[in-house]
């Protein structure tokens, strides 16, 4: 009998402390998970700053031009700026304030907001083949700059362009054809002896550099209220041509 008492007494208490330990192991795991929700909002709260009004409105062309550099240089880092994007979303909904307008490329391997490291709501982006400019382009950019406040406009080409290759080539292919009539004043102001094919790389990087300084000449030339703007140094033109073996934009003076 004493010996029956005295193993039902080991049992409860061995019963006593596997339930002390499944508690505690129980609270740890609580404390982990509020933990983890803690992080988890501190990064919503973090990732989602978006542009505001009195921001853009302290910013300077020179400033928004270095910010610029300088999100290149982490994207070619990969050091990316962590963003909530459901969160920038939100906080974009009732306007947006963006510093720079950029005129890019068709070009699928150009991910523009990624190469300056930008989130939602801090780039305007008009995208066109072999970026030039027209009619739709510059009042875009004339919104972007005087409606709504961008500093920068940047005409940005890139490294083996196809619609350059296409234009050396004189590539005539449905409405290929007429869009690539803007782009042949820039090849037939290069000058160059070597062989003008677009197997020739050293003479297409010359004429994707002629095009971009033509569609700056271009946007000074059609927009009054852009040449007026950047004459008044409330904005900068500028050129760039992005490499897509890197990731680095080179900037053109």
């Amino acid at each position: 009998m004493y010996k029956i008492i005295k193993i039902s007494a080991i049992a409860i208490a061995l019963v006593a402390f596997s339930s002390c330990k499944n508690e505690q192991k129980s609270d740890k795991n609580q404390d982990v998970a509020e933990l983890e929700v803690m992080a988890q909002e501190t990064t919503e709260v973090t990732g989602g700053e978006v542009m505001t009004k009195e921001m853009q409105d302290e910013l300077t062309p020179d400033g928004v031009l270095q910010s610029l550099k300088e999100g290149n240089t982490r994207f070619v880092n990969n050091e990316l700026t962590p963003r909530n994007k459901s969160k920038q979303v939100i906080n974009t909904a009732g306007g947006q304030y963006p510093e720079a307008v950029i005129l890019s490329c068709l070009d699928s391997r150009v991910p523009v907001e990624k190469v300056f490291d930008r989130g939602i709501g801090d780039l305007f982006v008009a995208r066109v083949a072999c970026n030039f400019s027209n009619v739709d382009i510059l009042g875009s950019m004339e919104f972007a700059c005087k409606v709504s406040g961008a500093k920068v406009v940047v005409v940005l080409g890139h490294q083996s362009c196809g619609g350059i290759r296409a234009a050396v080539d004189d590539v005539k292919l449905g409405n290929i054809t007429a869009m690539l009539q803007k782009i042949k004043p820039a090849v037939a102001l290069v000058d160059y002896d070597g062989e003008k094919t677009s197997v020739n790389s050293d003479f297409v990087a010359m004429v994707c550099e002629r095009n971009v300084h033509n569609t700056i000449n271009d946007i000074r030339k059609n927009s009054p209220i852009l040449k007026e703007m950047e004459d008044n140094d409330e904005i900068k033109i500028v050129g760039a041509v992005y490499n897509v073996e890197n990731g680095n934009v080179e900037w053109l003076s």
